[in-house]
């Protein structure tokens, strides 16, 4: 009997091992350039994109893989003014191993970048160069497949906080913004690399336009310089997803003088005080070594009431196959990632929605990913819309009156269904 029974033990232990391996945390992250070469034109919205001739920095898709168990999700960040669905499908379709509702793929907004929307002019012609989209799209999908391959246990540091000093504010209303600051740190737990960050992931609401689309200059804007300095101190991959930054939350690069710093040098001043903060906020932060890992779905149907924007859907050679010139078809995503909950925005959503979503969500660890699989333009509450002057040109760039608050009631839905976001014991 006890030469049978020491075999069936290892066997046993064998097998528990296995279990608890295959349920361990695990991350990692990967990284494509994506500057085009030559250089494209770039877009900062609507209209033809403007001529360039030199770059500051190089544009990027950046992937961060998490998996526990039998979930695994990928984020993905890309240098670009906005990201539909229909290229980030394409992507989707590329990646093995993770179902194409987990992919969330969302744009910095960089003003800096080629035009992504192929907007249609007047005459409903394109100016986008849709090989280099294309090639993009295979890009990101490396950069998830190769995460995929280097999956390691990991442990995970969040943090959300006010980050303070000169970044950002609201063009519209100067105190109208949100100044936290989220972060979620993947800390690889083996191998060479123990102890030190494998991606640091930053959420915040800015838009990425202090050099503009009318310089001449092709550029991650002030994105360029976050990834540069968050790599440059701790080592990993740095990611960074907007928030909600709708109407009109822009970086703080405003003189004493009046005027504004246009250049590369305010890029990374902003860029790099804002690593800074982010680094600051996530020192202090508790690791949570058994993290756990939730991921839902849900598609919403927004009506589409600007002229604009039907114009837009008609006409541009990206046809959004869920989408006419009456609804678009969207998704948005809930996930639990340890003590943070992430909902996603398909759009730019006013500060005051993004208050009222985080204010609802179960967590002292809120984040929103603006402009995450989708980028439909702004998003007000109806009684915002076309209600002041100064809102005048979001009205007119949204899909509608009630953009905001179908998404506000689908989010609260979605909020309402999950488990609450917390460490596993």
């Amino acid at each position: 009997m006890k030469k049978i029974a020491i075999p069936v033990l290892l066997v046993f232990l064998l097998f528990i091992n296995d279990n608890n391996y295959a349920q361990t945390f695990k991350a990692a992250a990967a990284v494509r350039i994506i500057t085009p070469n030559p250089l494209l034109p770039v877009s900062g919205g609507i209209g033809t994109p403007k001529p360039s001739t030199i770059k500051k920095g190089d544009l990027f898709a950046r992937a961060l893989v998490l998996e526990k168990g039998d979930i695994r999700i990928a984020i993905v960040n890309v240098d670009n003014l906005g990201w539909s669905s229909i290229l980030g499908n394409k992507s989707r379709a590329l990646i093995k191993g993770i179902p194409p509702e987990n992919i969330l793929i969302g744009c910095t907004h960089t003003h800096s970048a080629p035009d992504a929307y192929a907007f249609p002019d007047e005459t409903g012609k394109s100016n986008a160069d849709l090989d280099y989209l294309d090639w993009c799209t295979k890009q990101i999908a490396d950069a998830v497949n190769e995460a995929i391959k280097n999956l390691a246990p990991a442990s995970l540091k969040i943090a959300v906080g006010e980050a303070k000093g000169k970044i950002s504010y609201n063009y519209y209303a100067d105190q109208l913004f949100d100044p936290r600051c989220g972060i979620i740190q993947a800390i690889a737990t083996s191998g060479n690399n123990k102890g030190k960050p494998i991606a640091t992931l930053i959420n915040y609401a800015i838009h990425p336009e202090v050099i503009g689309a009318g310089r001449g200059i092709l550029s991650p804007d002030l994105c360029g310089p976050l990834y540069d300095r968050i790599e440059s101190k701790v080592g990993g991959v740095a990611l960074f997803m907007n928030g909600a930054q709708g109407g009109m939350v822009t970086a703080d690069n405003r003189r004493e003088n009046g005027k504004e710093a246009n250049d590369w040098e305010e890029c990374i001043r902003i860029g790099n005080l804002l690593a800074d903060e982010a680094l600051r906020l996530v020192a202090s932060a508790e690791e949570q070594k058994d993290p756990v890992l939730y991921c839902t779905s849900r598609t919403i149907k927004f009506p589409v009431e600007s002229e604009m924007m039907k114009f837009i859907l008609e006409h541009s050679p990206l046809k959004h196959p869920n989408t006419n010139s009456d609804f678009a078809s969207t998704q948005i995503n809930l996930l639990n990632i340890g003590t943070a909950q992430v909902l996603t925005i398909p759009g730019e959503a006013l500060p005051n929605i993004g208050y009222y979503v985080k204010r609802h969500m179960h967590t002292k660890n809120a984040f929103l990913f603006g402009l995450t699989n989708d980028a439909f333009g702004y998003m007000l509450t109806k009684v915002d819309f076309n209600s002041f002057k100064r809102y005048e040109y979001v009205s007119k760039t949204s899909l509608g009156e009630m953009t905001g608050e179908i998404y506000i009631e689908e989010a609260l839905k979605l909020i309402a269904e999950s488990p609450s976001a917390a460490s596993a014991k």
